[in-house]
């Protein structure tokens, strides 16, 4: 017998028997969704905008049309400046994409989105900034709740997204932007 199947037997006998995964009773803070999400979104770097919704986000999105941005927009009621492309590539010079969320998460403050709302699934990564639009009855307390909530169907694709991309990696320092958007608003519906 060679050492290679010595190991490999040897690793077998002290192999331990499967346990069954241990049942998770957390109680979630239910008192304040809205109040925790902001809080926790606020430490990813992101902004929440409570007031004004759709009508507040078109204000905004004019505003950048009228300093020459780029803005794409897969939320009904919101008019960007630039229409879904036929690939992705063609997406490299968005400034702003404006994509709805499925539903967000107090605890962490991180939004489901699933590609059936992008147009391609690289939009809310390519885009410089990104408005992601919110109902507030999707607010789930902790990602217990969420994973329960969510399914995808075959071919589907789906992340969280908890504030714009960063990354620490870099002589230990923070940086926003690194490779993704550089800022993230939430407005909530």
């Amino acid at each position: 017998m060679s050492s290679k199947h010595d190991i490999l037997n040897a690793l077998k006998s002290a192999a331990i028997a499967p346990q069954a995964m241990p049942v998770i009773k957390v109680s979630p803070r239910i008192d304040d969704l809205v109040g925790q999400f902001e809080a926790s979104l606020n430490t990813v770097a992101g902004t929440l905008h409570r007031e004004g919704g759709l009508a507040k986000l078109q204000e905004q999105v004019d505003q950048h049309i009228a300093q020459g941005m780029q803005i794409i927009s897969m939320v009904d009621g919101i008019k960007g400046n630039r229409e879904v492309t036929d690939t992705a590539h063609q997406l490299r010079d968005i400034d702003y994409a404006v994509i709805p969320g499925d539903l967000g998460v107090a605890e962490n403050g991180a939004i489901w989105v699933n590609n059936k709302n992008l147009g391609h699934r690289v939009t809310p990564f390519i885009c410089e900034n990104l408005f992601l639009v919110l109902d507030s009855s999707t607010i789930v307390a902790n990602m217990h709740q969420a994973a329960s909530k969510l399914t995808l169907n075959s071919g589907q694709f789906g992340t969280f997204i908890a504030g714009p991309s960063k990354t620490a990696d870099i002589e230990q320092a923070l940086v926003v932007g690194a490779h993704g958007a550089c800022s993230l608003n939430v407005y909530l519906v």
